[in-house]
């Protein structure tokens, strides 16, 4: 591994970090609480830090694949170190655990919180929670490689660990001018939602928060009650059309702008996603009717198609507290939350493109073993899908499923109950945010043990880049010099 270079990018993230602290800092200055000063005090350690970090002397800048994985890991890794920083100065989460499951709860846009009064808090805290999502919505070092494209042909190996979904692609040859128009998009539909939640009469500051948590598929909220608090299905609708965009490949919407709406509409991912939320949808509010008594009306209707949304993309939203449903809905919801949204969104689960494709593959070995001497090449949006594409998926699927039963394991260790324990897991992998039971939407996780929740924190950053990353960390033969 390239030691100085891997060093230099930790400290050009950190300088990053630093400097978007100050926001929330002004906002505690302005609102008069004494988290304005914590913030100052965070910003200049993490800036002094990163600062000595890209000085050390170093001449070869080329980079390679291991050095892209390991500076990707070793970088979200530090980010959520030093973005706890603010709220242990601040008081707010004394414990440093808590702060960093906060944190990196925030920047892998989870949504699972140790917060217990979220209205009581400073405002300059609540916008820095609500930050760390948009920050790590489509990537803190795609946010570099936009600001800063100094890494040359090596930065395509940072894009490629930190993009989620088993097929990478450029929409621009320069992966400096790809990042650009993916912050193009995320940025417009943040100011869009922004526009429109104000509209729906929401306050200006509510509205900027929902806004970055929503096009970020992250959920952390103002309100205890979450989005219920506003009892408004005008805002409630507003949200799931903006949660359903940013569970598209952003790929797809840089086409729908330029307008290419052939390659969206034959688009089999966006097929399967927009199908699962309405049969998952239609299913619940069956099950509401039948098996719970609920009235058929646009409330019932609203609230089903929200949970779905809200679960499928991982953001965590909560307008009912599904906990009270009937099995047969929470199950369903578990499903959602497993397969999650397109791949190059900020959506995570294991992504539609996975699921199709493990599908797919399945369906190809009965045929195999119907018809021996036939040859089935799968394809996925008419292109042919490599032999390696389809093993990187099954050891995926292995190391997701394992990853999810040791968390499970972990949690268990609390004794909250298997219910609570393997949901909490799975909505930390795959970066949901709420679980069931006793740590449901209406909960939250500050009363499990400090082991637990480093073994969440650990899940999160898993689920968010797509295991490989962090495992990589682990082989001996990575830290080896070059």
């Amino acid at each position: 591994m390239n030691y100085k270079l891997v060093f230099h990018i930790l400290g050009l993230i950190l300088r990053v970090e630093a400097v978007l602290m100050l926001p929330a800092a002004l906002i505690g200055l302005a609102a008069g609480g004494g988290d304005g000063s914590a913030f100052l005090l965070s910003a200049g350690i993490t800036m002094a830090v990163g600062q000595v970090l890209t000085m050390l002397p170093g001449k070869n800048m080329k980079m390679q694949a291991r050095d892209g994985f390991a500076a990707v890991a070793l970088s979200w890794m530090v980010l959520s170190l030093f973005g706890a920083l603010p709220y242990v100065f601040s008081g707010v989460l004394p414990n440093y655990v808590d702060a960093v499951f906060e944190t990196a709860s925030g920047l892998t846009t989870t949504g699972a919180t140790v917060f217990t009064a979220i209205e009581g808090s400073p405002r300059g805290v609540l916008f820095w929670r609500a930050q760390t999502q948009w920050m790590g919505g489509v990537g803190v070092l795609v946010m570099a490689l936009a600001l800063v494209p100094k890494l040359g042909e090596g930065s395509v190996f940072l894009m490629r660990a930190e993009s989620p979904g088993p097929i990478k692609s450029k929409l621009t040859p320069r992966i400096g001018d790809t990042a650009k128009i993916l912050y193009s998009i995320y940025i417009g539909l943040t100011a869009a939602e922004m526009v429109c939640l104000r509209l729906a009469g929401m306050p200006w500051y509510d509205a900027v928060i929902h806004a970055f948590t929503t096009i970020s598929t992250g959920g952390f909220s103002v309100k205890n009650a979450s989005i219920a608090a506003y009892n408004s299905l005008t805002i409630e609708w507003i949200i799931i059309v903006f949660m359903f965009l940013s569970g598209i490949n952003f790929a797809l919407l840089f086409f729908a702008v330029r307008r290419n709406f052939t390659a969206v509409f034959q688009s089999e991912e966006l097929r399967s996603y927009a199908l699962m939320i309405a049969g998952a949808s239609a299913l619940i509010v069956v099950n509401l009717v039948v098996h719970a008594g609920w009235t058929l009306n646009l409330r019932t209707v609203t609230d089903s198609v929200f949970q779905v949304v809200t679960l499928m993309t991982t953001t965590g939203y909560m307008t009912s507290d599904y906990v009270l449903w009937p099995t047969f809905s929470q199950v369903i919801l578990v499903i959602v939350m497993f397969a999650g949204g397109c791949a190059g969104s900020t959506a995570g689960g294991i992504k539609q493109i996975r699921v199709l494709l493990l599908v797919k593959n399945l369906r190809r070995e009965v045929q195999r073993i119907l018809h021996p001497r036939v040859v089935t090449t799968l394809r996925s949006d008419g292109e042919r899908v490599e032999e390696s594409t389809l093993s990187g998926i099954t050891l995926f699927f292995f190391a997701y499923i394992l990853l999810l039963l040791l968390g499970t394991l972990a949690v268990a260790w609390d004794d909250v109950g298997f219910t609570a324990a393997f949901t909490a897991s799975l909505t930390c992998i795959s970066n949901v945010g709420p679980a069931f039971d006793v740590l449901g939407p209406t909960s939250n996780f500050f009363a499990l043990s400090n082991v637990s929740k480093v073994v969440l924190s650990l899940e999160m950053l898993l689920g968010r880049l797509e295991i490989m990353p962090l495992l990589l960390l682990l082989f001996p033969s990575l830290w080896k010099r070059r």
